[in-house]
């Protein structure tokens, strides 16, 4: 049997699989869910699927991937194939090709949005509201920005298909490329070293944002501050826990944020050292993405929103969804800030990374 590659580095691995993690789900996701169920209310199921089902479920994928590893499998038909001498295993792992594939294609495509709006935002491309922010409700400022959303992506075109702009096609392709590139170069060449690069530079990035977010004014009420607006999100609504949408919710966003159950943590594992600690270094994972999503996902996007558009406004932005609390509203907000085209720049790449 060949020699397969492995991880260099404990800390490139640990970076490797939270920049598996980390990501929208963090930044745009999470404080979506947050604020439709419960605010701080939410945090309680959340913090108790993650320690019940997030921790032990990773351990489990780490020590199963390290196992197919070891017999020379790397993806999930095989790992399950080594598992489980039965052709129905190979069936089932099949699921670990399928859905990553369809990830994948969703996500490059999402990322190379966001790629493009950091430029957009860097240049200084989004529209010019027509009414006052202030007086107007938040649909009725926000719609040029999401006019501008929906002509990139060609959401207003009629028929079934969408018909993006040009320039949609070129950064997707930008995007894709880059992709293939670092996956050419393989485990500790590609990955790896990108992520010794990448997830420190994102939580820089990460960083500079939530210290500007905390010390944002509202343009429209002299009162509304940074913590004024974390009572958005922390103040529990003690009645959600009796609801099981929240536990619900909760569960599926620890699933979403560590990426359980889809094939990737398998086939990273599969390249994991046979004397690695992987009960330290599931954990170490786990708990990076958690403070990636605890303390600067709550605060950026959901935190800005309520200084800008106040409470209520806040609540209509975030039921919107990800998307629009993202790639509409935050726009809006850099663009009333002195220095915003930077900020917005940094806030995209960070999506993007």
């Amino acid at each position: 049997m060949n020699q397969r590659e492995q991880w260099a580095s404990r800390i490139g691995l640990i970076l490797a699989m939270a920049g598996n993690a980390i990501g929208l789900g963090n930044f745009l996701r999470f404080p979506v869910q947050a604020a439709e169920n419960g605010g701080g209310a939410f945090m309680i199921p959340y913090f108790i699927s993650f320690i019940i089902l997030g921790i032990p479920l990773m351990w489990v994928e780490w020590g199963i991937g390290r196992y197919g590893g070891t017999r020379g499998h790397g993806t999930a038909p095989g790992i399950f194939d080594a598992l489980w001498k039965n052709r129905l295993a190979k069936y089932i792992g099949i699921l670990g090709i399928f859905l990553p594939l369809v990830i994948l294609i969703y996500y490059t495509y999402i990322c190379s949005w966001t790629l493009a709006f950091s430029f957009s935002s860097l240049l200084n491309l989004y529209p010019t509201p027509e009414v006052t922010h202030g007086v107007s409700s938040p649909k009725e400022y926000l719609a040029p920005y999401q006019n501008y959303l929906y002509n990139y992506i060609g959401a207003t075109t009629e028929g079934p298909l969408m018909s993006p702009e040009p320039v949609a096609y070129l950064f997707f392709f930008i995007t894709l490329g880059i992709s293939f590139w670092i996956l050419s170069r393989g485990i500790s060449g590609g990955i790896e070293k990108l992520s010794k690069f990448a997830i420190p530079l994102l939580f820089v990035m990460a960083a500079v944002l939530f210290v500007r977010v905390i010390t944002l004014k509202s343009p429209v009420d002299p009162e509304m501050n940074a913590i004024k607006a974390f009572s958005f999100l922390w103040e529990p609504d003690l009645s959600g826990l009796l609801s099981p949408k929240v536990w619900l919710a909760a569960a599926g966003q620890i699933f979403f944020t560590l990426s359980l159950g889809i094939g990737a943590i398998l086939t990273y594992a599969s390249y994991v050292k046979k004397d690695e600690d992987i009960a330290l270094d599931g954990l170490s994972t786990a708990s990076l993405n958690e403070f990636a999503e605890v303390v600067f996902g709550s605060t950026i996007a959901i935190v800005s929103a309520v200084i800008f558009f106040g409470f209520s406004g806040a609540k209509e932005v975030a039921s919107g969804g990800a998307f629009k609390l993202g790639f509409i509203s935050m726009p809006a907000i850099f663009s009333h800030m002195p220095f915003g085209e930077f900020f917005g720049f940094l806030w995209f790449l960070l999506l993007f990374f």
